[in-house]
């Protein structure tokens, strides 16, 4: 088992605590991480891109000029994509971009996720979170601290929404609960910033 010191808010070492191996421990998966992203990008998709075929524009009822003797090409309505105005061919369409993925590979690919930061040492485990109000300062200077630098997840057991807000408005900032980290999150962020009870917490249900 990895074996973290614990710090409090001004920095300071209060203790330790032992991660396991079984969650933070793994062989990083690196196809299972790149598969669950690309599933989380797109289940965000909106899918509401649409463009208007020929029969869904108006006018263009009636042929420009007739068939033979004009010398020109024929045409059948001024609704075809070469016209200013036309319908477009093959655009597209409103649709669902989401699909899913076994729960094993997910699972995978979290444990995965958090054996690559423990690995390389970009994992930081706090007392707590709690601070006595709502203060970016505050917020930013527990971070400068913890020698926070290039931007952080922190993730809490429970609803604290000093520290939520207080985190809200720092950029490279993200606040989230353990029921809601994911592995995007964990690797578009350069360090995870865990609270104890929510490092218990982690190995509690994923164990």
């Amino acid at each position: 088992m990895a074996k973290l010191d614990i710090y409090n808010l001004s920095g300071a070492v209060t203790g330790s605590i032992e991660l396991s191996d079984e969650i933070f421990g793994i062989e990083p998966n690196k196809h299972a991480i790149a598969a669950v992203i690309r599933n989380q990008l797109a289940n965000r998709r909106q899918g509401t891109s649409c463009t208007k075929t020929r029969s869904e524009t108006s006018g263009g009822g009636k042929r420009p000029w007739r068939q033979k003797g004009t010398g020109r090409a024929r045409h059948g309505s001024t609704r075809s994509a070469q016209y200013v105005g036309g319908g477009t061919i093959f655009g597209p369409k409103p649709r669902d971009y989401s699909y899913s993925l076994p729960k094993k590979i997910r699972r995978l690919a979290l444990k995965s996720a958090l054996s690559e930061k423990l690995s390389e040492s970009k994992i930081i485990v706090v007392e707590n979170f709690d601070l006595s109000e709502i203060k970016t300062a505050a917020a930013v200077k527990a971070l400068a601290d913890l020698k926070v630098t290039d931007g952080a997840l922190l993730v809490l057991d429970a609803k604290n929404e000093n520290a939520e807000l207080s985190v809200r408005n720092i950029p490279d900032v993200k606040s989230a609960q353990v029921n809601t980290i994911n592995v995007f999150d964990i690797m578009k962020y350069d360090s995870l910033l865990l609270t104890k009870a929510a490092a218990e917490k982690i190995q509690e249900v994923y164990a």
